[in-house]
């Protein structure tokens, strides 16, 4: 591993954790090879040609990389780069105060970008395509268009529910990359470069054991990499070992797969409460006292993914590891064989 994995660059009180130890570069980004691939060749190629980068959409589960992803390519391209989401855009004017301030080769980064209203979405159409925007100014009898041009900029988009993207919103990025789950491996070089940045001691199964349990996600990661810092500072003279990393997660209730207290309670009721389903997310979200949103965008993801339960038409059904998770005997449905 790179001896600049473990720059001794402590994280200052009025950073934000997650932001400190984001990669500069693409060089310190670990993992989504194939993304990281694909985007180098994009950024050599405009480099070469003296051309500014096609618009990008970045699309995957949350705490993946996609913001980061977006601040390595401003970099690597001498660009500065403006970030805002979906959500906070209401009014062309937005959109507009936003457009103008770019620079030729700037990036706007918005996240969230399924959330942008369809009249937005309309007007950031022609931006894209001819770096133009048309914008009404009064309304009634005094409305009148005024054309803006604007310099050739570059879109990055995040998205976490890529399906709510319109057809014609979509068919205007030049590259869409997804970004999937990363391997315990993977989060371990992230774990322990990020150990390095907050100068916290560690070995690599204490690291391992992390990242085992990190749901695959590097945001989550250092998330708990942050506690099992605090719980060794107390209980274990500040280094970072597999057991002691083993015992500070189990206090925050999360187990050897990575599955935490509501987990373990959304799995117990789909087995417990409805026999294993088929059963409504609303009815579901009821009985554990959890937001259905909540459900179906966090805990829902990982648990599919890892094989506990299975989306349906009819509903959520229990698979048959969620049931030798909870130590009981997967029971004989009407159909199966004898």
């Amino acid at each position: 591993m790179p001896d600049n994995y473990a720059q001794n660059i402590s994280e200052t009180p009025d950073t934000p954790f997650d932001i400190s130890l984001r990669p500069p570069a693409f060089s310190e980004f670990a993992g989504q090879e194939k993304v990281r691939d694909q985007l180098l060749v994009m950024v050599e190629a405009a480099k070469q040609r003296g051309d500014v980068l096609e618009h990008i959409l970045l699309s995957g589960p949350p705490g993946l990389g996609k913001t980061t992803l977006a601040h390595i390519l401003a970099t690597a391209m001498g660009v500065s780069i403006k970030n805002t989401s979906g959500p906070t855009i209401e009014k062309a004017g937005d959109l507009a105060g936003l457009l103008t301030t770019l620079q030729r080769g700037d990036i706007l980064f918005i996240d969230e970008i399924h959330a942008l209203s369809r009249v937005i979405e309309e007007y950031l159409y022609p931006a894209m395509e001819d770096y133009k925007l048309d914008i009404i100014i009064d309304q009634g009898p005094n409305a009148r268009s005024v054309r803006l041009n604007l310099p050739k900029f570059t879109l990055v988009a995040a998205t976490t529910r890529s399906g709510m993207i319109t057809a014609p919103l979509r068919s205007r990025f030049g590259m869409a990359c997804r970004l999937d789950y990363y391997t315990a491996e993977e989060l371990q070089t992230i774990i322990i470069r990020s150990a390095g940045l907050i100068d916290v001691k560690t070995d690599a199964p204490g690291a391992m054991e992390i990242a085992s349990r990190s749901r695959g996600t590097p945001r989550i990661a250092n998330n708990l990499l942050r506690w099992v810092r605090d719980f060794a500072q107390v209980r274990a003279n500040g280094f970072v070992t597999k057991e002691v990393a083993d015992a500070a997660l189990t206090m925050r209730d999360i187990d050897s797969d990575g599955l935490d207290e509501m987990d373990k309670r959304l799995l117990e009721a789909l087995v417990q409460r409805f026999d294993g389903g088929p059963v409504g997310l609303n009815s579901l979200a009821v009985s554990v006292g959890e937001d259905a949103g909540t459900l179906e965008d966090v805990n829902e993801p990982y648990l599919i993914m890892q094989g506990y339960l299975k989306r349906t038409p009819q509903g959520r059904v229990a698979m048959p590891l969620a049931y030798k998770k909870l130590g009981i005997t997967v029971p004989k449905r009407q159909g199966d064989l004898l």
